[in-house]
């Protein structure tokens, strides 16, 4: 057996050694050697079977033989505030801070599908992330970024498609191809069911939608993800860190398996599937999190689903450090806390990585503390020495057993979800909802009663505390010229070209035509967003939710 191991060892030292590295040294700062991985010296077949090698099945360890020796993580900060012109000034001011990939946070109203004159949107427009009604709007926030050029990141959920056929659209009118567009979309319906809340359509016709999606990024864009399943918003919901990794897996594999049902390989799907995890403050039980889910992933699409690709296999994921952990007394704190929370998500092998800013429960981040949180991930890739060594933790009794128990009870609550029907069952009837709310309860009753300390809330706590940062303010103008200009344009375009693909977009909801080309055609003529989801729900309606907790 031990003849075997070494065998296996040898080998993949062997294939390592022809993987390109990054021009810099991995060397402690006192000099020492630091190997690229770290191994047992007596190992069984259980190692190789659970844990085995970096960048080999079940991916334990990591997905990438070398992972951050080779590439960093991106890093990918969350921005948008305001108009679309201030929010491409912060993109910029950000990429010229070596940021290396933008993540848009969309308004409120956007989020919602709504117009920014629509009457529900009045006092929100620019005041959560920034206001898209129209291609328009879109041009302005990409304006001199070269979108061939990076990585772009969407946090969008109801309305994902019709900010996808922006971005689309835009690419085209600067004639880029958009084979070559990168990106993630999060475009995760199941989690606004589950915890979110930001829904539009019922479910059925919403991942018709997300299918649709599939199949033409998976014909025209093989570089862009069309969705990234989020597990973050359901921690921030208030689930435990194994609900949130089943739940989230669970999404992952529904979506796939509609993509099949309607005729797609496994093999083309899976690997245009990327994750999207939360980053809590218990440092070791994260770390675990990510390694159980890459096993998991692994583990299933090899055995159930029959996937033949390597990379298929490979669970790829972006982390945010947790929000819920922020806190507004003592704002200076959330720089350590989110300090912390990155180092597990880098130990646990991310692809990239948001970094919250300090100020975040008082307001969108101010220049200067977006810069905080993006110097805390440059400190950790080039100062720690933490990129120098594949999965440093693996091994540590504690860490595989941590792993060990997440993937056990991550398999449980598969087997209950299945019970009752599978996913969007459990959505109506209110299981995630009723379990995330039972655990958000007893967190809670644990910080009332201080078995859980947060530093500076319920110990450790300043009386009349001034709050002494830089606080963001969005300008009271933004809505009037957001209005403004929406208005300008709809007196420059065609309407009756306007009507018509519109139209298309109604009668194709009742077939099953792919409705991704109609959309970006009714974008590129200047629909806006709060016209194509109305043309939508003339067929698919909206959800309600009838759940009782």
């Amino acid at each position: 057996m031990k003849k075997n191991i070494d065998q296996n060892i040898k080998k993949w030292s062997e294939k390592s050694c022809d993987i390109p590295e990054r021009e810099y040294s991995f060397d402690s700062v006192s000099g020492n050697k630091v190997d690229l991985a770290y191994f047992p010296d007596h190992v069984s077949k259980d190692y190789l079977d659970s844990i085995g090698m970096p960048g080999e099945y079940p991916y334990t360890r990591s997905i990438h033989s070398n992972l951050y020796r080779g590439r960093l993580w991106t890093m990918r900060q969350f921005a948008g505030f305001g108009s679309p012109s201030e929010t491409n000034q912060r993109f910029k001011y950000l990429l010229s801070q070596g940021q290396n990939g933008l993540s848009v946070a969309f308004d409120m109203p956007t989020l919602m599908g709504y117009d920014c004159n629509h009457n529900l949107s009045k006092g929100e427009v620019g005041h959560c992330g920034v206001s898209i009604s129209t291609i328009e709007d879109m041009e302005i926030l990409f304006k001199d970024i070269d979108l061939s050029q990076i990585s772009v990141s969407m946090t969008i959920n109801g309305p994902a498609v019709i900010l996808f056929a922006f971005y689309i659209g835009v690419a085209l009118n600067n004639n880029i191809d958009i084979s070559n567009l990168r990106g993630t979309l999060q475009n995760d319906i199941l989690k606004e069911y589950i915890a979110q809340k930001e829904w539009i359509h019922p479910p059925n016709p919403s991942m018709r939608i997300i299918v649709d999606l599939f199949e033409f990024c998976s014909k025209k864009m093989k570089k862009y993800n069309p969705v990234s399943v989020s597990g973050y918003h359901i921690r921030e919901a208030g689930s435990s860190a194994s609900e949130e990794l089943a739940f989230t897996l669970k999404n992952g594999f529904t979506y796939l398996e509609h993509c099949i049902e309607r005729g797609m390989d496994v093999d083309v799907i899976a690997p245009k599937i990327s994750f999207f995890f939360n980053a809590h403050m218990d440092f070791f039980e994260e770390i675990a999190k990510y390694r159980a889910a890459r096993r998991i992933w692994a583990k299933e699409l090899k055995n159930k689903y029959k996937s033949k690709n390597e990379r298929s296999m490979k669970l790829r994921f972006h982390t945010q450090t947790a929000g819920f952990s922020l806190t507004a007394q003592q704002p200076e704190n959330n720089i350590t806390r989110t300090s912390i929370q990155a180092l597990s998500a880098v130990l646990g092998g991310t692809q990239s990585l948001h970094t919250n800013s300090m100020d975040e429960t008082l307001a969108l981040p101010s220049e200067k503390a977006a810069e905080i949180a993006l110097r805390t991930q440059q400190i950790l890739a080039f100062e720690t020495g933490v990129a120098n060594v594949v999965d440093p933790l693996g091994g540590s009794w504690y860490i595989e057993k941590l792993t060990n128990q997440i993937e056990s009870v991550a398999y449980e609550i598969f087997d209950e979800i299945d019970n009752l029907g599978g996913v969007i069952d459990c959505i109506e009837s209110g299981y995630f909802q009723n379990r995330i709310a039972n655990s958000s309860i007893d967190y809670q009753k644990k910080v009332d009663s201080k078995q859980r300390i947060i530093v500076g809330v319920n110990e450790f706590k300043k009386d009349d505390e001034k709050i002494d940062i830089p606080i963001l303010k969005i300008r009271q103008e933004v809505e009037k010229e957001q209005i403004n200009r929406l208005e300008s344009l709809k007196n420059k375009r065609d309407d009756k070209v306007l009507e018509e693909k519109l139209n298309l977009i109604t009668n194709a909801c009742s077939t099953k035509e792919n409705l991704i080309p109609l959309i970006i055609d009714a974008a590129r003529n200047f629909a806006s967003l709060g016209e194509i989801v109305e043309a939508m729900k003339k067929e698919f309606g909206e959800w309600t939710e009838n759940v009782n907790i």
